[in-house]
Order: structure tokens, then sequence, then C-alpha cells
């Protein structure tokens, strides 16, 4: 009889990336290389040219959806009807729906009602993202045309942004300006996934995590970059955000940037082969595969099936604090346009730096820990800015300066929590859960974003309760997971790359 494993051992391991196909499918994480175990260099070229996607899809994110297009334009005066849009300005100015008597307007409320119908887009799209998604990577996957799909699904994102650049902003168009906002998400988030998958043909065992990384950080980088340009337009007097055309020309020029930068992974990035034990089933047979999986997890490794409940409700509110964050900065709060720009450019970075630092936090605390005080900050944060929202601008940029800096731990200790619980060579599959699970719940922010909204006479305010409620499910859910323990993380776990 051989000797028993230690009890520590399921916690012993180097931090993992996510999987390298979002789907349901089982394999070991290993067997997803095309040579398992060769440490042969890849070429830069080839690992940049990868990398370059994450950058050339990230205008959509942060120019369009989060900073810029959505707030400044979708959910603005240029959709209302011209009559209700000019009983909004008094004196010249257009008035603060951030006071009671103000809120109850008609120009407030029906501004409202934008916020509110832009949830419901959102919601529908998080709802067919995560219907199609897991079927299709595994499509995917079976075949081995993974850069098939992503070209396919890339250029339905690149004419999602090019109709947007022909929306004028009149009412007739609010509907179609929605759909093409959910639209994108959809086929990007499906894009992402066949992203992922070719990460295998970029890094080998022992360099998927920085390649990874690069990849992340480029994402970073690229929003940060896109948005100063459009600060250096304004500045420089080329846009005018009291102009629809500016916002045409903004969503021509995401347009442009995707298409470009895109280039490269089509060209120096090699088609892994199709995954082995990987087989072409129908829709519902993808699901079947999925159901099978939960129930083991069930079974066998309960602490880490809780963990991707939890997690999954939680990170749908972290992903909603920035969707609707910035609606809330210029319906509540009066932000214009160059507001959300430079607001955009400081908790990209404040982000991007409170990621960097997790780690450490990680290692001292623990990543339950970390994650903990940061979603019940964000809650906290999120009921100042509701409490106190007669305070003006100023409570909003420093509420929006710590909930940056929450988010990025949450998000970073989130995988390195997965990767302890994780049982030993079953990374893949759990990553794979991870993804999943994280699509199917994300309706569940915008779905009560709406509808708070809509319960409190389309003010917009009463929307951050929405997210924060789910923020609390998650935190309280976490709180039943069951971490391991500390001192055996510390004294073996080696640091990531």
């Amino acid at each position: 009889m051989s000797a028993p494993e230690p009890p520590e051992e399921p916690y012993f391991r180097t931090p993992a990336p996510p999987a390298t196909a979002n789907t349901g499918a089982i394999r070991p994480f290993a067997d997803v290389f095309q040579e398992v175990g060769s440490e042969a260099p890849v070429p830069r070229k080839r690992v940049f040219s990868w990398a370059l996607w994450d950058w050339a899809t990230q205008p959509f994110n942060s120019v369009l959806l989060t900073f810029v297009w959505v707030p400044s334009f979708l959910v603005s005066p240029f959709f209302l009807d011209p009559a209700v849009a000019a009983s909004g300005i008094v004196d010249g100015e257009e008035i603060d729906c951030d006071t009671t008597a103000n809120a109850l307007t008609e120009f407030c409320r029906a501004l409202g009602g934008l916020d509110a119908n832009l949830g419901w887009g959102i919601m529908l799209a998080g709802v067919l993202i995560a219907l199609l998604a897991p079927v299709l990577g595994q499509r995917a996957d079976a075949t081995g045309r993974r850069k098939l799909m992503l070209g396919i699904f890339t250029g339905l994102l690149i004419l999602s942004q090019l109709a947007m650049a022909f929306i004028p902003g009149t009412p007739s168009l609010f509907w179609f300006g929605v759909a093409m906002i959910a639209f994108g998400s959809v086929v990007g988030e499906i894009a992402g996934a066949n992203y992922n998958a070719l990460l295998v043909s970029v890094s080998t065992p022992k360099t998927v995590g920085r390649v990874s990384g690069l990849g992340w950080g480029f994402g970073y980088i690229g929003g940060i970059v896109a948005l100063v340009i459009v600060v250096g337009l304004i500045l420089g007097g080329v846009l005018d955000g009291t102009q629809a055309i500016t916002f045409q020309l903004i969503a021509a020029g995401a347009t442009v940037w995707t298409v470009l930068f895109s280039i490269p992974i089509f060209r120096n990035v090699p088609e892994p082969p199709a995954s082995r034990g990987s087989r072409r089933v129908g829709f519902f047979a993808g699901y079947v595969e999925l159901v099978r999986s939960v129930a083991r997890l069930w079974r066998e490794h309960r602490p880490t099936l809780w963990f991707l409940l939890a997690s999954a409700v939680y990170r749908d509110g972290l992903a909603a604090v920035f969707t609707f964050g910035t609606v809330i900065a210029a319906r509540v709060f009066g932000f214009g346009f160059t507001d959300l720009v430079i607001f955009g450019v400081v908790l990209n970075l404040v982000a991007g730096i409170s990621t960097i630092l997790a780690g450490r936090l990680d290692d001292r605390f623990g990543p339950k820990t970390v994650i903990l005080i940061a979603i019940g900050g964000i809650i906290a944060c999120c009921l100042v800015v509701f409490i106190g929202a007669g305070a003006g601008k100023g409570l909003f940029w420093a509420a929006g300066i710590v909930l940056a800096s929450l988010v990025g731990p949450a998000q970073a200790a989130s995988r390195s929590f997965l990767t302890r619980v994780t049982p030993v060579g079953q990374e893949g599959e759990i990553f794979g859960l991870y993804a999943t699970t994280g699509r199917a719940a994300s309706w569940m922010a915008p779905l009560l974003w709406g509808a708070f909204i809509a319960v409190a006479g389309n003010q917009t305010l009463y929307g951050i309760l929405g997210i924060a409620l789910i923020l609390a499910i998650g935190f309280v859910l976490l709180l039943f997971v069951k971490a391991p323990p500390l001192p055996v993380r510390a004294a073996q776990a080696p640091l990531g790359d």
C-alpha cells in the first residue's frame, strides 16, 4: 500500500491561468499544450501578436461601453424627445438630476428610463453569452478551428462598432444603439473564449502565467492609451462632446483600432490542434456535460463548487460597478464628456496598480480575506454614494478611486483562491467552469439595476442599490466557503509569474 499523501498537498501548486478554452470540456490542464513538457522558447513576435488582440478589442470595453459612448451619448438627452430634452435646460445649463425636486421632473425621469432600458439590454446579452459561449467553445475545441471562430466573432465585434458610427443620436435609434452594445458584448465574449484557447500556441507550461499576464496588461494599457487619445482630441478642439458627430467618430475610430491591431494574431499565431478527448456535440449535449461536471464537484469537492457559485455572483457585481458606475457619474453627479474620459484614465491606472499589489496582500492575509475586505469596501462605497449623493462630484471621485483600488485585488485574489481549492490534476476543468459560471450569472446585476430604477420611478441613483445587493449576496455566499489553511499556503506556495 502506498503511503498516504500529506494533508496539505492539495493546496500546493503553481498558480494556474484560466482554461485555454472557456467551455465545459473536461481534461487535465497540461493536456491542452501541443507538446506537453516541451520548453522550446516561443518566438516573441508570436507572443506579442497574441497579446495585441487584447489591446485591439479594449476600446469597445473602455471607450464605447464604460467611459465614453454609452454614458455620454447613448443614455443622454440626444436620445430623448426634443421637447423633453429642452425642458431639462434651465438658464442655458442642464439641470442636475441628483436633487429630489429635479429627479421627479419629466426630463430626469426620461433619462432614468434610458438607464433602466440599458440595463435590460445588457441583461439580455448576459443571458445569450451564458447560453451560447460554452457550446460554441466546445465546438471550436473539438474541431481545432479556434482561429476561424476567433476571426468570425472578432469580425462581428468590428461590425457592431462600425454600426455605432452610423447612429446620429435620435430617439428612434436608441434601441438599435442598445442592441449594438449588447451584440458587441456577446460576440466579444465568445471571441475572447477562442482568444484564450490560442494561449497554448504562444506559451509553454512554464511561461503560460507570464504570457497570460502580458495579455491582461496589454488590455489595461490599451484602454488607457485609447482614452488618452480621446482626451487629447478634446483638449485640442477636435472633438466636442455636445455634438453627436463626435461620438460617431469615436465609434469609427474604435473600429479602425480593432481592425489594425487584430491583424497580427491571425498572421503570426498558429492554430493549436483539436483537443484530445473532445468531440463535437449538439447544443443540449454540451450542457449535459456541464451538469455532469457540476454534479461530480458536488460529490467530491464541494468547497470548490461553493466558491464557483459565490464568485459567479460577486464577479457579476464587480463588472456592474464599472458598467453602470459611469452612468451614475454622468446622470447623478453631472460628469461631462471630458470629466468621464479623465475619470476613466485615472480608474484604469488605479485598478492596474492595485492588481499588481494584490499578490502581496494575498500571500500575507490569504485570498478569502482579501476578497471579503474588497467586496465589503465596495458595498460600503456604494452605500456612501447613495446616501451622500448631495455632496457632489468630490464624493464620487473619492468613492470611484476607492472602488477601483478594491476591484483589482478582488479579481486577482479570486483566481488565486480558486487555484488553491482546485483538486490536483483538474485545473483545466475547474477554470473552465469558473468562466462558464461567471457568464451564467452575468444577467443578475443588470436585472436588479433596471428593477431598482424602475421601482424608484426611473431615478438612476437607486440602481446602485441593485449592484450593492448582488455584491452582498456574493459576500454572504463566500463566507460559507472553506479556505485552505493560510500557514500551509504561506510556507509552500511559490510566487506566481
